[in-house]
């Protein structure tokens, strides 16, 4: 049963870090650093974020409201343009927990 196991997930393993290879060679290419005028603007967008996340929202209309929501849309997708970041794929997660678990 303990073989079955282990063949098993040696078999998932190895099927998900497939995934995994492909997906990391694409965002290698896309690696740039930021400009300082890109940084400025993602520095306003955090600003801005943060100015609406302290503002008082109970004393808005509904239509206000509203507006508040679609500005946030579009700065997080600004930010994302902007911003690159890290990305795990599921399988990337999924292969980290299983050596986690079988090292401890």
């Amino acid at each position: 049963m303990k073989k079955f196991i282990y063949s098993l997930a040696l078999i998932f393993m190895l099927g998900v870090s497939a995934n995994t290879v492909m997906a990391s060679d694409k965002s290698e290419k896309n690696k740039t650093e930021m400009t300082v005028e890109q940084q400025a603007q993602l520095k306003r967008i955090t600003e801005r974020v943060e100015e609406i996340k302290s503002m008082d929202k109970s004393n808005l209309s509904r239509a206000e409201k509203k507006e508040l929501r679609k500005e946030l849309r579009e700065l997080k997708k600004q930010s994302k343009a902007l911003g690159g970041g890290v990305y795990l794929s599921v399988g990337a997660i999924i292969i980290i927990i299983l050596l986690l678990i079988l090292i401890l």
